[in-house]
């Protein structure tokens, strides 16, 4: 399970290395050039994202006690995620602008204010969206806790379970063992009177005797 998810996790590095360089480049390259690498960036950005989900249904898979590396790694990843995101944003809002300015004639000074703007709400939604990850991220986390807690719990029931079992076994043999000690008991004890009673009727017969011999 853990093989599947570090070639992933390869798959992934790859990637975003890839990505980071055709952000970089998007604002040095001009007409369908640079259509072409928004277009690109766009289709391994979703690969990127599928990755992911592959990867977070891999860690779901994985043992609750062997679970917290990864999804501290995931967690790690889609904050890479994010900031790949909104440096791909910015890239593509000043590319709109100059696209604009092209069709339009305009000369950048009013698109100054918008583009600004647009950069202010990008970075709004992105706090947003790091706070709505993190929310859900303790949510998976205190899921994963209770999970765990409950399992715990429910070795215990079984662990007592079995030893109300053993003592029920253990109860069962005692009394077995007093009745059959018991018993013993009570044979010896008829046992020591049957040999009293012959020892008694053979010194009184040999009396007995003794005195029919002597007279």
């Amino acid at each position: 399970m853990s093989s599947d998810f570090e070639s992933y996790e390869q798959d992934f590095a790859v990637l975003t290395a890839e990505i980071t360089g055709r952000i970089g480049k998007v604002p040095k390259l001009v007409g369908d050039e640079k259509k072409q690498m928004v277009a690109n960036v766009e289709k391994q950005l979703e690969e990127a994202r599928e990755l992911l989900e592959q990867m977070e249904l891999e860690v779901r898979e994985i043992p609750p006690q062997s679970r917290g590396m990864y999804s501290s790694r995931m967690r790690s990843y889609k904050q890479e995620m994010g900031k790949l995101e909104a440096d791909f944003k910015r890239s593509r809002i000043a590319y709109s602008d100059e696209v604009r300015n092209e069709l339009l004639g305009d000369d950048g000074n009013s698109s100054e204010n918008q583009r600004a703007h647009l950069l202010d709400n990008t970075e709004r939604l992105e706090r947003s969206s790091r706070r709505l990850e993190a929310g859900y991220q303790i949510a998976v986390e205190t899921e994963q806790i209770g999970q765990e807690m409950l399992e715990n719990l429910s070795h215990d029931r079984e662990k007592i379970q079995r030893a109300r079992e053993r003592l029920r076994e253990t109860d069962a043999n005692l009394g077995k063992s007093s009745r059959i000690l018991t018993g013993m008991l009570r044979r010896k004890v008829l046992l020591n009177r049957t040999t009293l009673k012959i020892l008694l009727y053979f010194f009184v017969l040999w009396g007995v005797l003794l005195l029919l011999f002597v007279v």
